[in-house]
């Protein structure tokens, strides 16, 4: 059986690259004997693996020495409680962006800890755009201060990055991570979860600044206590050590075969480009993310036709274009280009859709 395309918003494509060499050295890796899925953690031949990931992103990602990069657990519906426990311990304020359903779960989540602020929303139209922001309401003693940085489910991303002052800034970039490169150092904690753009399901990248690794509430578990696997480079208990391998893949994929962030990106914007050129010529495709805010990563879209979506979602999965169909709040359809997605995937999604609509006027 061939390949298909995987529009999937997560778990997302792999690069093959990748997927070749992990399977190449699935029983037998480097010549130990033994797969990565079944050696101890704490053996060498895994504190390679670790080590050389570690190195990889902060490498690629151009991480400051200030900073530690943790692996952990629980996916990044996790942080949006290991967030507020570990930050949220002077003011017990944070102020928090509301541009999507994931940025509105880390709000009502961390509004169980502490006083949580929305400072901006763009709800009321159904998340279309990046809310516009008013310095006025931004609080100069909060803890922290939180945006979602591209957002799945309604294609949009963060072009600009508010000015928080001396407050953290704090950022899910779940689906956006790796895409191009990112100023770390305008950050105080970046998370995300790997099943993106990263590695398979499992793995949560945690980027957090130093200064920031404090005592957290009293009613935080060992397992979300950043300072704690910070001490314990992140192996307090096991961690997700397939993950963590592929993860390293995907980064000597990037570095080597890419060419670096400044690459990918360029990469990205040209797939992007080209379907969104084809969306905004079609009479019958409509984008649903407004221009300014667009994502380069997941792209939305209807043909107004309730009917006419879930008939393109049958049609484009026959021919080999899988997971297309949109998130329920927004309907139509969602092609997540990520990172793995080849460029001749997105011009061959064009092709099909301009003769969907040719058969379908």
């Amino acid at each position: 059986m061939s390949r298909v395309y995987n529009f999937s918003a997560g778990p997302s494509m792999l690069p093959e690259a990748v997927l070749q060499k992990a399977a190449a050295e699935m029983m037998d890796y480097q010549g130990s004997g033994q797969s990565v899925m079944e050696m101890s953690h704490r053996s060498k031949v895994f504190m390679d693996v670790y080590q050389e990931a570690q190195a990889l992103w902060r490498e690629v990602m151009g991480i400051p020495e200030n900073y530690k990069v943790l692996f952990l657990q629980g996916g990044a519906s996790s942080q949006f409680a290991a967030v507020p426990m570990n930050l949220m311990v002077k003011s017990g304020k944070a102020d928090y962006v509301l541009s999507g359903q994931f940025s509105t779960k880390a709000y009502k989540e961390a509004a169980r800890y502490g006083d949580v602020k929305a400072v901006a929303s763009s709800k009321e139209d159904n998340f279309s755009h990046i809310p516009a922001l008013d310095p006025k309401e931004f609080r100069p003693d909060a803890d922290y201060f939180h945006i979602c940085m591209n957002n799945t489910i309604y294609g949009t991303v963060w072009h600009q990055l508010p000015d928080t002052g001396s407050v953290p800034l704090v950022a899910d970039i779940s689906s956006c991570i790796l895409s191009k490169p990112i100023d770390v150092s305008k950050f105080g904690l970046l998370y995300a979860g790997a099943q993106k753009n990263v590695a398979p399901a499992g793995l949560t990248i945690v980027i957090v600044r130093e200064d920031l690794l404090g005592e957290p509430m009293e009613c935080t578990p060992t397992m979300f206590n950043y300072k704690t696997m910070a001490e314990n480079d992140s192996m307090y208990n096991t961690p997700p050590c397939w993950p963590i391998y592929i993860c390293k893949l995907v980064l000597e994929w990037i570095k080597n075969d890419i060419g670096g962030l400044e690459k990918m990106e360029e990469r990205n914007v040209r797939k992007a480009q080209l379907l969104y050129d084809f969306l905004d010529s079609s009479s019958l495709f409509k984008g649903c993310a407004d221009k300014a805010d667009r994502s380069i990563m997941n792209v939305t879209f209807v043909t107004g036709d309730k009917d006419l979506d879930a008939k393109f979602v049958k049609e484009s999965t026959d021919a080999g274009f899988v997971n297309l169909k949109g998130h329920r709040s927004v309907g139509g359809m969602r092609a997540s280009i990520y990172n793995a997605m080849p460029e001749e995937g997105v011009a061959k999604l064009v092709e099909f859709m301009k003769k969907f609509e040719l058969e379908n006027k």
